[in-house]
């Protein structure tokens, strides 16, 4: 049985919501039960009233979770683009309650060979003030995959989330490489190598608009690692 996922990111907008619905999409078409997990989403839009989560939204369709309510995929929405207990401060709202998301994770992940969660940011991206992406990891004993975006200092922010993950003895399923941009500046043409150095697993690149390749998925995929 597939391993449940953490899935977070270096940085804004790294396609981490890209290499979830691939790997929800790709888990359907393998005949597994998917459950999808997006507990907070800032940066919403407004729309009649309603906050729309679009990258939950993503999620639910890719996994064909339509038998499960938004509003337990995505329990929690903010208007300003920040890590969740940043944005529900500068929103004047009360932040997210862990054990809402931890009940709504129950629901997603009963019965389903694979649950897939999202973060908002990276591993350490505060969900409310002293609690982190790391922490909620923990205690639902996700396994991490961090999605780095191919620019500059990504290789740096992944090291420390490499390094963060072990100092807290996190499992870490691997780390994939996202292309965000055709024309590739000098240091996004050598953070291939740089991150396959690392340590860490090195799981593959997503080149720009290409689909995410078939070793990544297997590799997230296949049976649980033993350490």
């Amino acid at each position: 049985m597939a391993r449940h996922l953490l899935i977070a990111a270096t940085h804004g907008f790294a396609g981490e919501t890209t290499i979830s619905c691939a790997l929800a999409f790709a888990a359907r078409a393998r005949g597994m039960r998917v459950g999808v997990l997006k507990p907070v989403e800032t940066g919403c839009a407004d729309v009649g009233g309603n906050l729309d989560p679009l990258n939950a939204r993503a999620l639910a369709s890719a996994a064909s979770a339509a038998n499960v309510g938004l509003d337990i995929i995505c329990p929690f929405r903010y208007r300003k683009p920040l890590a969740p207990a940043a944005a529900a401060h500068a929103e004047m709202l009360p932040p997210p309650d862990v054990d809402v998301i931890v009940r709504s994770f129950e629901r997603i992940a009963k019965g389903a060979d694979l649950a897939i969660v999202e973060a908002m940011g990276g591993v350490a991206a505060p969900i409310i003030w002293g609690f982190d992406y790391g922490d909620l990891c923990l205690m639902l004993g996700l396994h991490l995959v961090i999605v780095a975006a191919n620019a500059e200092g990504c290789v740096d922010v992944a090291a420390l989330a490499l390094s963060y993950a072990k100092g807290r003895r996190i499992r870490v399923a691997g780390v994939v490489l996202t292309d965000l941009d055709a024309s590739l500046s000098p240091a996004a043409l050598t953070n291939e190598a740089s991150l396959r150095r690392l340590g860490g697993p090195f799981l593959g690149r997503v080149r720009l608009r290409e689909p995410v390749g078939k070793p990544i998925i297997d590799a997230l995929l296949g049976s649980a690692p033993t350490t």
